[in-house]
């Protein structure tokens, strides 16, 4: 993408008037007499010279302009600078007129310092005079700055101790929180495992010939749950001998063979240790996502709304444990196939957009080589096929920037071109259904609604967002902007809402029954934003060449997170979501994966291909991501035109 991004303005600046040693301060109050002004600068005359003809002039004043012309400036006369002398009086008495101006604006200060330097007389006494009023002045002007020093002093350590204050109350609701938490997860802990011995004692009873054991296991059960409570106990202090021990029992796999009680042991241990890592390694941005749900739960449950759900947990809680779970899940990516470029593209190898179709078993890849692409996703996962042909294979007239399959009629893909053209295309016949040609620049996205699967949404260079029904040969709307559109997008959940990322670093958000003004306007990013993402109805993700990823509540008019880690500053690179992650590409030729609610990457992939020279690699990119709908895997092509499905693993 061409960088899209304005230089900045300089912040205007009031220059203040220079005054040259000598220069008379001039008032509103007291302005100079127009027959002391030089006619040719209208200043006061400086080292006066007086003409033939009466006039008197700044000598440097009446001398450059007899270089230029021969006559006087005043009366049009002959002049040569032969007839111009000296005016001693004039000097003067301009020089006497400006000590008498200088004197009367001087300060006390000033005026003394003067009298002074000129040799006023002045007796002893009347010098010791002085010298103790100067002394009580000075007294007096320091202890004023020193009680306006503790003053200011006295205003900062207040106003510290209220800041403090505020932090120690807000420590101590946290520390309420944690152990209202504590005491929550520790009785459903304790729940879980009475259940299970429940479980376990229920499964011994269906067995034959084992009356006498199921008796003594009901009897003990409620000891059983206690010493498994104190053994789980210990179990948590004896963390670094655990990780001993499954190390040295790993070992011993390795050295007399695997057997399932031995994998039964040592794999929940080494997941549980690694995930235990991760949630140390992300510990600062962890604690931010629990106080922040926490906080806000609170804030409702001073309202009086009801937080508690039936087992006790507070909906704060709820959520943070949701996030810790999905976060900590996966630590990788890994590549589980892959589209070589050399068998698929041939000069034009970048892949502008991959989107799967509406049941997720076919994905569509297109970009500069002008042809769309369908693929079975199958078929090249399961298929272990050193090259995989596309199913169907549209050929175009024109480089292609984004493709959009319909929600509802499976065979219906719509795309958009660097020539302006919305097409929507039938991938069973091969044939465009319709064509749009109305914008009058490159069309950088298109989008149909999900709600109505007739209607469909562009944006293009020419700065317009427009509105197609595939009923239709013409628009059905027009939302005229003032920059270039980048990404436009339907609200899952509505036909009336679109956002609009766009070059002006905002994104705006529609409703499409007043287009008059949009209904929010979304500003945070610094630079172009390059695409724009609905995780639901009422959370937008934003991408931007600022290397950042936004997110916002379309509802609450709100900003709730930005992500960094990936670079990008010039390129579309791509953005994916999926429930609760967001996936990018970047211009170093990785996949950053973020959960929506922690600002650091929760895993990435480098995509460098085999065979690369190590001067290469940098010129490559991820041009494109697409997840597959509800599931851990992630669609990727970079700008060699290489596609890659990768697996988020443990």
């Amino acid at each position: 993408m061409e960088d899209s991004s304005m230089g900045g303005a300089l912040v205007p600046t009031v220059k203040g008037c220079e005054h040259l040693p000598g220069s008379a301060t001039e008032t509103a109050s007291e302005k100079p007499d127009k027959d002391i002004m030089c006619p040719i600068c209208m200043q006061i005359i400086k080292d006066a010279f007086l003409t033939a003809c009466g006039h008197s002039f700044c000598y440097i004043c009446i001398l450059t302009h007899l270089r230029i012309k021969s006559d006087c400036p005043c009366c049009a006369h002959s002049l040569t600078t032969d007839l111009i002398f000296p005016n001693f009086l004039l000097d003067k008495l301009l020089k006497n007129a400006l000590a008498s101006r200088m004197a009367k604006t001087a300060s006390p200060f000033e005026q003394l310092r003067r009298g002074l330097h000129q040799g006023c007389e002045m007796s002893i006494k009347e010098l010791d005079g002085l010298l103790s009023l100067l002394e009580e002045k000075k007294r007096k002007m320091e202890q004023q700055e020193s009680e306006m020093s503790m003053e200011i002093m006295l205003g900062f350590l207040h106003c510290l101790k209220n800041q403090k204050f505020e932090e120690l109350n807000e420590i101590k609701a946290d520390l309420q929180y944690i152990k209202e938490d504590i005491t929550a997860v520790e009785r459903r802990r304790l729940e879980l495992c009475s259940w299970e011995q429940e479980s376990s004692i229920k499964l011994k009873m269906l067995a034959p010939g084992d009356q006498q054991q199921h008796s003594n296991g009901i009897v003990c059960s409620t000891q059983h749950v206690q010493a498994r409570m104190s053994c789980n106990d210990l179990q948590n202090k004896r963390s670094d001998v655990k990780a001993q021990g499954i190390s040295k029992a790993l070992q011993l796999n390795n050295d007399y063979g695997s057997s399932s009680d031995m994998q039964c042991v040592t794999t929940p241990g080494v997941a549980s240790l690694a995930r235990k890592r991760r949630v140390h390694s992300q510990f600062n941005h962890l604690e931010e996502c629990y106080l922040q749900k926490r906080r806000n739960w609170y804030r409702q449950e001073e309202r009086g709304a009801n937080t508690m759900n039936i087992e006790g947990y507070n909906p704060g809680l709820e959520d943070f444990q949701s996030v810790l779970t999905s976060f900590t899940q996966y630590s990788r990516m890994r590549v589980i196939a892959e589209l070589r470029h050399g068998d698929l593209f041939h000069s034009a190898n970048i892949v502008s957009s991959i989107e799967f179709d509406r049941d997720d078993e076919l994905f569509a890849t297109a970009g500069v080589s002008r042809c769309i692409k369908v693929f079975e996703f199958s078929s090249v996962v399961n298929e272990p096929a050193d090259i995989h042909c596309p199913v169907v294979e549209i050929s175009t007239r024109s480089k292609l920037s984004c493709l959009s399959w319909n929600k509802y009629t499976k065979s219906h893909i719509a795309s958009s071109d660097y020539e302006g053209i919305v097409s929507v295309w039938d991938v069973t016949t091969r044939q465009s259904v319709m064509e749009y040609e109305e914008h009058e620049k490159r069309a950088w996205s298109v989008d149909f609604s999900s709600i109505d699967p007739s209607m469909l949404v562009s944006g293009s260079d020419d700065c317009k967002v427009k509105i197609w029904c595939s009923k239709q040969e013409e628009s059905v709307l027009n939302i005229d902007m003032k920059a270039n559109i980048c990404s436009v997008k339907y609200n899952p959940g509505s036909s009336f809402f679109v956002a609009v990322g766009s070059a002006d670093h905002h994104i705006h958000y529609y409703d499409l029954r007043n287009i008059s003004q949009p209904l929010h306007v979304f500003s945070g990013h610094r630079k172009a934003v390059s695409y724009v993402k609905f995780l639901s109805n009422n959370e937008l993700a934003s991408a931007s060449t600022d290397s950042t990823l936004r997110l916002w509540d379309v509802k609450e008019n709100l900003p709730l997170c930005t992500y960094r880690g990936h670079m990008n500053e010039k390129n579309f690179v791509g953005l994916s979501v999926n429930n609760e992650y967001i996936a990018c590409g970047s211009e170093t030729n990785e996949v950053f994966v973020y959960h929506k609610a922690i600002s650091k990457p929760m895993v990435w992939h480098g995509s460098s291909d085999l065979g690369e020279n190590d001067d290469d690699r940098g010129s490559f990119f991820i041009s494109a991501v697409c997840w597959k709908r509800d599931s851990p895997m992630l669609l990727t092509a970079n700008s060699r035109g290489t596609i890659k499905v990768l697996l988020l693993a443990a």
